[in-house]
């Protein structure tokens, strides 16, 4: 019978077995043997607690999703300005958690699956449109809404890119630190052309 209260622990060993997996051997090769290797449990865990590793899968994505939304959201304040919450959105993204090797290869993982996975997909929706929606959001409190949405788009755009060429040239901290400037910069060059 197992412990009391060790289901969180227990899941969350397996979210990080299956980052730590997909990392090492990419989305493809990674299997609930893999998983239960790395976490250190038996492989009907898996199956117990997330019914098989797509369901596993799917939860992870959902983790890294929740601690980019977090990671947002222990920032703002209400006394935070537009200017700052734009900010304070590409720090979300370019975040220490957001530049780990581990992250950043589960990342392109399930990005690169969710063009065949209808889940991750409809998972990478969530996140984009959450994206764009936090930018609008503040973008409409400096410009029409028709120019806000314009710069969301652009920006949005504009973090993906710095983000995706930051990780695929295999930068250091300097280099992701250096591509969440330039996205900040492009954030005020646009509050510059389009705001009121």
């Amino acid at each position: 019978m197992p412990k009391v209260g060790m289901e969180p622990v227990r899941r969350q060993q397996l979210i990080d077995a299956t980052i730590s997996s997909v990392a090492e051997f990419g989305l493809q090769a990674t299997t609930i043997n893999s998983i239960s290797k790395k976490a250190g449990l038996s492989s009907g865990i898996i199956s117990h607690y997330f019914g098989g590793k797509q369901g596993l899968i799917e939860a992870t994505v959902r983790y890294l999703l929740t601690n980019l939304k977090h990671e947002l959201i222990k920032q703002v304040t209400p006394t935070t300005t537009p200017e700052q919450r734009l900010m304070l959105i590409i720090e979300a993204n370019f975040a220490r958690l957001q530049q780990r090797s581990d992250t950043t290869k589960t990342w392109l993982s399930f990005w690169a699956q969710s063009m065949h996975d209808v889940q991750l997909h409809r998972l990478q929706n969530v996140n984009s449109r959450r994206l764009l929606s936090n930018l609008v959001s503040s973008f409409k409190q400096l410009m029409g809404d028709d120019e806000a949405k314009l710069a969301a788009q652009l920006c949005a755009a504009m973090i993906d890119g710095l983000w995706l060429r930051a990780v695929l040239s295999k930068s250091d901290q300097d280099q992701f630190a250096h591509c969440e400037q330039l996205a900040k910069n492009f954030v005020c060059s646009l509050i510059k052309q389009y705001g009121a």
